[in-house]
Order: C-alpha cells, then sequence, then structure tokens
C-alpha cells in the first residue's frame, strides 16, 4: 500500500521525465544554435537535473515501508 506521500513522489517523477523530455525536443528543434550556445547548454543542464530529481522520487515513490512505518506492537511481524 503506497502511502499519499509516495502517489505524490511517483506522479512528480513522470512530470520531471517529461519535462527532461521536453528539453531535449527543444534542444532538437534549436539545431540552428551554434555549439557555444548558453541556452542549449543550460537546457542540456536540466535534462540532467529533471532525470535526477525523476529518479529520486521515482525510488522514494516505490520504496516498500510497510515494516518502516508500521508501529511496534501493533501485530505486524512481518520483519522477523
Amino acid at each position: 500500500m503506497k502511502t499519499l506521500g509516495q502517489k505524490i513522489a511517483i506522479v512528480t517523477a513522470g512530470l520531471s521525465y517529461l519535462a527532461a523530455v521536453g528539453c531535449v525536443a527543444i534542444v532538437i528543434v534549436r539545431e540552428d544554435a551554434g555549439q557555444m550556445d548558453p541556452v542549449k547548454a543550460s537546457l542540456l543542464a536540466s535534462v540532467v537535473f529533471f532525470v535526477g530529481v525523476g529518479y529520486v522520487l521515482q525510488v522514494i515513490g516505490t520504496a516498500r515501508l510497510k515494516g518502516i512505518l508500521s508501529r511496534p506492537g501493533s501485530g505486524d511481524h512481518t520483519g522477523e
């Protein structure tokens, strides 16, 4: 069972991946810009950032937290 925070993390990870794809698409469309174009460089840096954020949020969103979030003495002894 996923918590609300995990569901939000998964959705945000998907949006982050979409933003990375959007930045790559803009770089491809701006192929008329030179190799030393600062806008192109910042878009590629944004791709690295969005992919990194998406990966971290995906890991957080898919983590199994049942044993971590359950209270001691609640009767849930699946970790033993």
